[in-house]
């Protein structure tokens, strides 16, 4: 749940998630079928909703899992989707399948980020990735985005420096507006500051946006995939990504598949 809200009265929440939708009183009234009059006596909390209209109202914000438990919490529910960890019996089923996708993505690097962007499991590929990252970086949680944008990780070593990081930040950027979360918006502020004397504009050309980074195998390019449940009811897995990374040349293709070859 976020804490930042936990206290606000369940009306208060709505508007302010209809607000970070850009929607008016009026249209979202019109999306969800109710009388604009009740939506605006619930976010000024002269009507109470029921359970069924929370979770309606959601739908149609498209608010996350874990923010539609604090809203029924808000209205004096019981929260409605469970959170557990990936290691319990429960999602046996669902870390199998990331298991799998991620063996099969060797010898390309394959990775599972959780809401926050920490690494949850990955399919060791790759470790010249990590040649020269300060052991801090890569105490558990690894956050990725640290570990892409930090000084003191990936970053010295990415020749497109500039381009990957206004590609990353922007993805972040529309997480946070999506989400709301804290932990991301703080997390923004930390990595900005990384480029905070950096001016130059990023222009973009390319299709895809590649990560180029500099290793002891030679200038690798890669282009990444994200991946995500299809309608989760459980609020680990509605947070999860999996990030799959394919070369984007045929030198880096080589350079990994002889780098297997010999580790075989």
């Amino acid at each position: 749940m976020m804490p930042s809200t936990q206290m606000q009265p369940v009306g208060a929440l709505l508007r302010q998630w209809r607000e970070r939708r850009r929607l008016t009183q009026l249209h979202l009234a019109l999306e969800a079928d109710i009388s604009p009059r009740h939506l605006s006596f619930v976010e000024t909390g002269r009507a109470q909703p029921s359970r069924e209209m929370l979770l309606h109202l959601s739908q149609e914000l498209d608010i996350p899992l874990r923010e539609r438990n604090t809203l029924l919490v808000a209205a004096g529910f019981a929260p409605m989707y469970r959170e557990r960890r990936l290691d319990e019996p429960a999602l046996a089923a669902a870390r199998e399948a990331i298991d799998r996708v991620l063996a099969a993505q060797r010898p390309f690097p394959a990775f599972a980020l959780d809401r926050h962007w920490n690494i949850a499991a990955s399919n060791g590929a790759l470790p010249e990735l990590y040649e020269g990252v300060g052991e801090e970086l890569l105490k558990p949680p690894v956050n990725a985005l640290r570990l892409s944008l930090d000084p003191r990780g990936l970053a010295p070593r990415i020749a497109n420096l500039a381009e990957w990081r206004a590609h990353l930040l922007a993805r972040l950027h529309r997480q946070i507006e999506l989400t709301a979360d804290p932990v991301l918006e703080a997390l923004m502020e930390e990595l900005s500051a990384f480029a905070a004397a950096e001016a130059t504009a990023v222009e973009q050309h390319a299709v895809l946006v590649p990560l180029q980074i500099r290793t002891s195998l030679g200038l690798l390019s890669f282009f990444s995939t994200t991946t995500v449940f299809g309608t989760p009811v459980e609020v680990t897995l509605s947070e999860l990504a999996i990030e799959l990374f394919f070369p984007a040349d045929e030198s880096t293709a080589e350079a990994l598949k002889r780098t297997s070859a010999t580790g075989a």
